[in-house]
């Protein structure tokens, strides 16, 4: 049985950690790399980190602050936000980083998930699925930092980036984004029983036993990054990794 996975999912804006709530509502956490380095001394299993405004705003990816937090990561991490071509993806890997995450362009460009499978390999590369019922309450794929709309169901998407070639899946819920309400249990087993690739779980994460609730209904690995970023119900800033005995496959 593969190792279960609980992975900090941390936000690059700018030159800043921040986070969100439902895509929004942004609260600074701290400087990347020295929370890279706290995360460090916690060996977590794994992590991830996100530039917000890279595919939202078009803008083009930090390498020089890329550089200096793969330098000071000894975990696997893994990175996404504005890439949309082969040779972003080998200077990232060239970087120190051990897998990309795909969304806004690889959704839309399923071929793109096809070349940098077969260039990469499929365990380099984590499409990101980012959703939200819309107005009509039906669940629906939003790119670019969740402002534009996909008619897709995130399950079809799934499905297009699995035959693709995408190694695993990253299904984050936008409406249970920094809310602390849980994961959305009931869409997460539809990708699941819907795919044969692995998949992680995001939005909502609330404390260690909603983390696993949501391993033991098949996902591959937890993400979460208030419940690592923030303590108590005043959310006061303190990063941890409140996992002391826990049973990842219990």
């Amino acid at each position: 049985m593969p190792i279960k996975r609980i992975i900090p999912l941390l936000l690059l804006d700018n030159e800043d950690l921040i986070k969100t709530i439902k895509f929004a509502q942004k609260t600074y956490v701290g400087d990347p790399v020295n929370t890279i380095k706290i995360f460090n001394d916690k060996e977590v299993d794994e992590i991830i980190l996100f530039d917000i405004n890279a595919s939202r705003q078009k803008l083009k990816i930090n390498f020089n602050l890329l550089n200096e937090i793969a330098g000071e990561c000894f975990v696997p991490l893994c990175y996404g936000g504005g890439i949309k071509d082969i040779d972003t993806i080998a200077e990232v890997l060239n970087a120190g980083i051990e897998r990309v995450s795909l969304n806004s362009f690889a959704i839309q460009n399923p071929t793109f998930v096809e070349h940098a499978a077969n260039k990469f390999g499929s365990s380099t590369i984590l499409v990101s699925i980012d959703y939200k019922k819309d107005v009509s309450g039906h669940y629906a794929v939003f790119t670019h930092g969740g402002t534009k709309k996909i008619k897709s169901h995130p399950v079809e998407i799934a499905k297009i980036m699995e035959d693709a070639g995408a190694g695993e899946l990253l299904i984050q819920s936008i409406d249970r984004d920094g809310t602390f309400t849980g994961y959305d249990l009931e869409l997460l087993c539809q990708v699941v029983s819907s795919v044969k690739i692995p998949v992680i779980a995001c939005g909502g994460a609330k404390d260690v036993n909603s983390l696993r609730e949501v391993l033991t209904m098949g996902v591959s690995a937890a993400a979460a990054g208030g419940l690592f970023l923030f303590k108590g119900k005043h959310r006061a800033k303190l990063i941890n990794y409140p996992l002391s005995g826990f049973n990842y496959n219990a």
